[in-house]
């Protein structure tokens, strides 16, 4: 598994020279991200002007998005960013609470010294983030956190898994997120966390990881909403600098 999502910025000012996985990266980099919503068109069209490539290009990489599910493709109609109805939400956060929590109780005193100051830093930089009110780089932060909790999964089969919950979690953040909250930032959660993980306190880091996610579950309104995209101005640029 890699960290590379997070290192890829989203600035399409360079035309020509993109691939199928460039395009993915950068896509899936939106979507975790928060700044392509769920239900978000994506034309093959627009794409092919944005990133300056071929249909083609295009439609092999809206092919891997929808293997990954990050999009839904149907037969004649335009590719959309995945919105999982209420249930598929509610299954999600079971589900990632369920291999987050057995990841953590294994990694529970086990990790190493260097992945220890990794999570820190990231939990500082969070925090910052919040406090300056930059939540672009707050859920920047927040996602590297559980990427590297993957990464470094003792049982590799459940870190791929993680992988995959961890981006389902964003998207589904994105479409139920209440309108008046303005950050999903639960104050204390991953630092409470990592001492329990450098403490080896297994079953307190598995259930850290279970009322973080209850917690982050009952910020959502689970009413699903729309709103017109500029899909050039995010996959073009625009918040290339947040």
């Amino acid at each position: 598994m890699s960290l590379g999502w997070h290192n890829k910025p989203l600035n399409t000012s360079k035309r020509g020279g993109y691939n199928d996985q460039m395009i993915v990266e950068h896509i899936r980099n939106a979507v975790l991200m928060q700044r392509l919503p769920p239900n978000t068109k994506l034309p093959e069209i627009t794409l092919g002007e944005v990133f300056g490539v071929s249909r083609t290009v295009v439609r092999k990489a809206l092919t891997r998005l929808a293997a990954e599910h990050v999009i839904n493709q149907r037969p004649n109609q335009v590719a959309r960013v995945r919105a999982p109805s209420v249930e598929e939400t509610r299954e999600t956060f079971s589900a990632r609470r369920l291999i987050e929590g057995e990841i953590v109780a294994l990694q529970a005193g086990k990790l190493d010294a260097k992945t220890l100051a990794s999570l820190h830093a990231q939990v500082e930089n969070e925090k910052q983030a919040y406090a300056s009110k930059d939540e672009s780089a707050r859920i920047e932060h927040s996602l590297t956190i559980h990427h590297l909790l993957a990464e470094h999964a003792s049982n590799h089969i459940l870190g791929t898994m993680l992988t995959d919950l961890i981006l389902r979690t964003s998207i589904v953040i994105a479409l139920y997120k209440r309108p008046t909250l303005a950050s999903c930032y639960l104050e204390g959660d991953h630092a409470t966390l990592l001492v329990h993980l450098a403490n080896g306190d297994a079953e307190e880091a598995r259930q850290c990881v279970h009322d973080h996610l209850y917690s982050l579950e009952a910020l959502l309104d689970l009413s699903s909403k729309g709103e017109d995209i500029d899909l050039k101005a995010i996959l073009g640029g625009k918040f290339a600098q947040s």
